[in-house]
């Protein structure tokens, strides 16, 4: 190991690894500094693992729809222990084989990095200097400024814990809370969410989220929105959240509270100012080409970067494009016009483009479909509990800025749209297009 290098990657995530891939391939030389698990939020303790646990909540939607097709299938019960386990299983090994590449990538630290100048990091009293520095530490979960918050858990746990609990709250109606309460509900734990805001998902598609809200009540969620949050509190061996809301003073009692509240990038440990990194506490101020406005060495991406969707495909994204730009020059700009998203509810919400809202804000001449398929044949055939889609067209172009579903395979029915959208397919050409029959597809052409 040397203590001089091209590229010093603060991280082992999707967004560092995607800077290594371009770096190592260009001849750079690389340094990681990696606090925990290689591979990131993602594979260790986010969207990888909570999919075995949104699978089997899959399964117990198929088992609750049987009867409709002529299946008898009596009571289910699902062994919380034995799905953690499984969980646990089937990334256990992500770590060591995302740390390997790292270091056939480049050199690996593993601690805690803060920079002690402009182009030096230090971690565990070594010093390293780079000609680049990039920020891709991540993020982590938002602290919330309650009475009793130590009291809370975060999604590392809810992924974690062994034992099922009876009844749990989340404070926050974001997509953790929204994903966890639809395995928690079908696993037959009673379930709250309290979201400050006047609705969940704030930024995402009303009707859409309206639609998740229906589906989710009706499989015993209850959702409270305009609540403030008093405290938490240990009440005879349970938790007790004291909040208000519709004026009156409530509470209720749990096994378990969840911080529901999001993600904030994890750069507090980062001493920032040392570096001559512009930042205002919550995001590092940078360019047009992900390059801090104030150290051209410093680069950020990936969830550490706020201005952008906290999302695994998006951190590999930007992190590619640093890489390029360092390799490169300051050439290559992200764009993120087009990005498909899923929120693993069950069924799932899933989104691209813009919202009825945003479209109106920019003027756009949009037309607005909006379908409700559960009546339609493929939704009956499937006994679809909630099945929604609402389509915007740009008349004037003839292109689709926007979809957003609900059910009907939408988390892969979504990047049809975001195909068509990013390369610039007409949106009469989509509709004309030929789809196999019966199929979830075939019904796309119906939804504009």
């Amino acid at each position: 190991m040397t203590d001089k290098y091209d590229v010093i990657i603060l991280g082992g995530g999707n967004a560092g690894f995607g800077v290594s891939a371009i770096a190592h391939e260009a001849g750079k030389t690389v340094a990681f500094i990696e606090e925990w698990d290689f591979g990131g939020t993602c594979p260790n303790r986010g969207c990888t693992p909570k999919k075995f646990l949104v699978a089997a909540a899959h399964a117990l939607h198929e088992i609750e729809t049987a009867s409709i097709h002529g299946i008898s299938v009596s009571e289910p019960k699902l062994d919380w222990t034995k799905l953690i386990k499984r969980e646990k299983d089937m990334v256990s090994h992500i770590p060591d084989a995302m740390a390997g590449l790292a270091e056939k990538r480049g050199d690996v630290y593993r601690g805690s990095a803060r920079f002690v100048g402009p182009n030096s990091v230090e971690v565990n009293g070594t010093v390293l200097h780079g000609d680049n520095i990039v920020i891709a530490t991540g993020s982590k979960p938002r602290p919330l400024p309650i009475p009793g918050a130590e009291h809370m858990i975060t999604s590392d746990e809810v992924l974690s814990e062994e034992t099922q609990p009876h009844e749990i709250v989340f404070i926050g109606g974001g997509v953790i809370a929204m994903e966890f309460s639809h395995v928690y509900a079908r696993a037959g734990s009673k379930v709250t969410i309290l979201e400050v805001m006047p609705r969940l998902l704030p930024r995402v598609e009303a009707d859409a989220v309206a639609a998740v809200q229906t589906e989710s009540e009706r499989i015993g969620v209850i959702v409270k929105t305009g609540v403030q949050v008093k405290e938490v509190t240990q009440v005879d061996g349970k938790l007790r959240v004291a909040y208000e809301h519709d004026g009156q003073a409530l509470t209720v009692d749990a096994d378990r509270v969840v911080n529901g509240a999001g993600r904030v990038a994890n750069v507090d440990t980062l001493d920032l100012d040392a570096g001559n990194v512009k930042h205002d506490r919550i995001a590092v101020e940078v360019d047009e080409y992900l390059r801090s406005t104030s150290n051209p060495s410093v680069w950020v991406c990936g969830d550490a970067l706020v201005t952008s969707p906290q999302l695994s495909p998006v951190a590999t994204y930007e992190g590619r494009i640093v890489g390029q730009n360092i390799v490169n020059g300051p050439t290559v700009k992200p764009d993120y016009s087009v990005i498909p998203s899923g929120i693993y509810t069950v069924p799932a919400l899933s989104t691209v483009g813009l919202t009825e809202a945003e479209a109106q804000e920019k003027g756009l001449n949009v037309n607005v479909t909006t379908s409700d398929m559960t009546g339609w044949f493929s939704g009956k055939t499937y006994a679809e509990t909630v099945a929604f889609s609402k389509v915007l067209v740009d008349e004037d172009e003839d292109r689709i800025v926007g979809a957003h579903m609900v059910g009907h395979h939408a988390e892969d029915l979504i990047h049809y749209f975001a195909m068509a959208m990013r390369h610039g397919i007409p949106a009469s050409t989509l509709k004309d297009d030929m789809f196999a029959f019966p199929t979830f597809s075939s019904d796309l052409k119906s939804m504009f």
